[in-house]
């Protein structure tokens, strides 16, 4: 059964949020309300846009580009911002 994206992270979200500490999801709201107050929302990219150019280190140290792996097909992004 194919669902999309959105409904999905809504549903894990909920998961999440009925499951936090309430202090954890108190810092958790304000910071995306202070981000979405910074403007940041204005300058990130959106569905359908075509992502810029670059290149990143790949686990053996190797520098690969992203037209180079979507020349070899279709790409999925990954953003990982790290460990609490």
């Amino acid at each position: 059964m194919s669902m999309q994206l959105q409904p999905r992270l809504d549903r894990i979200r909920r998961g999440f949020e009925k499951q936090a500490p309430p202090e954890v999801l108190a810092v958790m709201h304000q910071v995306t309300r202070d981000l979405a107050a910074s403007g940041i929302l204005d300058r990130v990219a959106r569905e359908g846009e075509l992502a810029p150019r670059f290149e990143l280190e790949n686990t053996r140290g190797i520098r690969v580009g992203l037209e180079d792996l979507l020349a070899r097909g279709p790409v999925v992004l990954t953003f990982f911002r790290g460990h609490w």
